[in-house]
């Protein structure tokens, strides 16, 4: 990817909670911010999305009585992987990594936000319907290609590629810039899925 005026660069979830010592942490998820940050400086156009649920929230193990961590439950947008409590509004697991250079962004989309639904993409909540707008502001602003790196390569990162493939945007995703949790195969599943959407994965962008 040869990178243009027009290029957005994509940071998803960044955040403490993810990042070693975190209540949710990706193994050496803080390797991905000076990657991200030295990404950040060659593109015009910046958006962070952020992982914002609300105490209580129902993708939470904690939730329901009696299931463990990294356990699956139907809710009714489909299957849901329970996850120990993480990213709550307002708590420091929440906040973006210190290092991250969040002041490049023009835009930070917050997830998750819904007490009944969980959000793993920066385009839609896990119901595959309800949007977050990220689409629309993309749109409006004439930007049509995106670069995706962050936290976890098998499911934000995962899910917010096939989406913006969907609605016809050209992706580019950065391993180099991403980690993932690879729970039961996720991260073999997610490269396909990706590879067969037409997203590009290289690890680094020259």
């Amino acid at each position: 990817m040869a990178i243009r005026p027009g290029d957005l660069l994509l940071v998803i979830d960044v955040q403490n909670d993810f990042c070693p010592g975190g209540a949710l942490a990706v193994a050496d998820g803080d390797a991905v911010v000076p990657v991200i940050n030295r990404l950040a400086e060659r593109f015009n156009h910046v958006v962070l999305t952020q992982d914002w649920h609300p105490e209580g929230h129902g993708s939470f193990a904690s939730s329901h009585p009696g299931a463990a961590p990294f356990s699956t439950v139907t809710m009714p947008y489909g299957p849901q992987t329970l996850w120990p409590d993480h990213c709550v509004q307002g708590a420091p697991g929440a906040a973006f990594h210190p290092q991250l250079a969040a002041d490049r962004a023009e835009l930070v989309i917050r997830k998750g936000f819904r007490a009944a639904i969980d959000s793993y993409s920066a385009f839609f909540e896990n119901d595959r319907t309800t949007p977050t707008g990220l689409a629309g502001y993309l749109r409006e602003r004439g930007l049509t290609r995106i670069a995706m790196a962050g936290l976890a390569t098998d499911y934000c990162v995962h899910y917010s590629a096939l989406d913006a493939r969907r609605l016809g945007f050209g992706v580019t995703v950065v391993l180099s810039g991403c980690r993932a949790i690879d729970l039961a195969g996720s991260l073999a599943t997610a490269t396909t899925a990706m590879l067969a959407a037409g997203v590009v994965l290289v690890d680094d962008i020259a």
